[in-house]
């Protein structure tokens, strides 16, 4: 008997008591992205990152490394950046007691001092946070856990990757925040479900034709890569049919990725897309049970040309299009989730990205495996006992 392979339970995509385990065993646990190098090059830039409760910023030192701190100060907990991103001069100032910190995190300013008993500065500096750089971005984690760096995770495809040269790469705007009123694993689900692709987007199934291919990385399905080649574009569409005209050749890359479109879904939230002319990576920072907020910025190397200019508009309208299909479709998913019937979906074996995704929720919180909805006050207790 051939194996069927099941949606997750749709009260997994509603629940706030389920909502509360993702956030630490799926969010926390794995890494988060905050930025690119490029968007702190000198010595006291830095960026914030928010997710649920937790504040964090990276900076740059003087030296030119790059630490990532808890955002509060050591004194009352006092939020002690309160901008996406920007530049401290000399020191990290406190905005309520004027506590001040050196880019390393080291406490090194205390007014009224002496006022503190059997106080020692080197016992109050700043909270680190675990750090990663990978490929030029800055990545976090908030818990500890088992999961591999990110260049593991990534280690199957490291050649392909290498070859857009993103640590060169530098930003072609700001961090943008787009709200969902759905479910985080809508978005995540939706951005490795290949099957939908012919069907709700006619701009970029005739930009790849049959070429739109999905895939599960070799080394435990780490990542989640998904494809599609231009070369044999169907010209029915002015975007498609003009960016195809304008794309110039790129020099770093081989003739077969002149117009190949790239997707990596790195675990669980993040996707980095990745094109001939640029890239974007789109991070599904989940609010509650039902809101989503999708933080996306893009990057790409120095090139002044006129043909790639208009190339990366004309990817911004493709996609914009490609992201208006969508966010219709998941609104209908996430109400459908939403009535008392529909319980759980067979899903085909060539769904592979998103049976991998399920199976590793299940793994994670193995009260997930439970068709029907338990008692919401009863999820936490359950989960913990199985």
């Amino acid at each position: 008997m051939k194996q069927q392979f099941k949606s997750l339970p749709a009260w997994t995509y509603t629940s706030e008591a389920f909502f509360e385990l993702e956030k630490k065993e799926l969010i926390l646990k794995n890494w988060q992205l905050v930025c690119h190098l490029s968007n702190i090059p000198d010595p006291g830039n830095f960026f914030t990152f928010d997710i649920f409760n937790e504040r964090i910023f990276v900076i740059r030192s003087e030296d030119g490394s790059v630490a990532a701190f808890h955002n509060f100060c050591s004194h009352r907990g006092t939020k002690l950046i309160d901008e996406v991103s920007g530049t401290c001069n000399n020191k990290i100032t406190c905005p309520y007691h004027a506590w001040g910190y050196d880019f390393k995190g080291n406490l090194i300013k205390v007014p009224y001092e002496d006022q503190f008993k059997d106080f020692n500065k080197k016992d109050n500096g700043l909270q680190s946070v675990e750090l990663e750089i990978f490929q030029g971005f800055i990545f976090v984690k908030l818990l500890e856990s088992e999961m591999p760096s990110v260049q593991e995770q990534f280690a199957p495809y490291i050649q392909e990757i290498e070859q857009y040269r993103l640590e060169e790469m530098q930003p072609l705007g700001r961090v943008t925040m787009r709200p969902r009123n759905v479910n985080w694993k809508q978005v995540a689900d939706n951005y490795i479900d290949t099957l939908h692709i012919p069907i709700a987007h006619p701009g970029l199934s005739n930009l790849v034709g049959k070429s739109y291919g999905a895939e599960v990385s070799s080394n435990n399905g780490y990542i989640h890569k998904m494809w599609g080649d231009g070369a044999n574009i169907r010209k029915d569409n002015l975007s498609n049919r003009l960016y195809d005209k304008y794309l110039p050749h790129m020099d770093h890359l081989p003739d077969e990725k002149q117009r190949y479109w790239l997707y990596y879904r790195l675990w669980p939230n993040l996707a980095f897309d990745i094109y001939p002319e640029q890239m974007d990576f789109m991070q599904f920072i989940p609010i509650d049970a039902n809101t989503t907020m999708i933080r996306e910025i893009a990057y790409a190397l120095p090139d002044e040309r006129r043909e790639t200019k208009a190339a990366q508009y004309l990817n911004w309208r493709i996609n914009r299009q490609v992201n208006n299909e969508d966010t219709y479709l998941i609104n209908l998913v996430q109400e459908g989730m939403n009535t008392n019937n529909f319980k759980s979906g067979p899903l085909a074996s060539s769904e592979v990205c998103l049976i991998d995704s399920a199976n590793k929720i299940r793994e994670a919180i193995p009260i997930s495996r439970q068709e029907l909805k338990p008692h919401e006050s009863e999820i936490l207790k359950m989960n913990s006992e199985i």
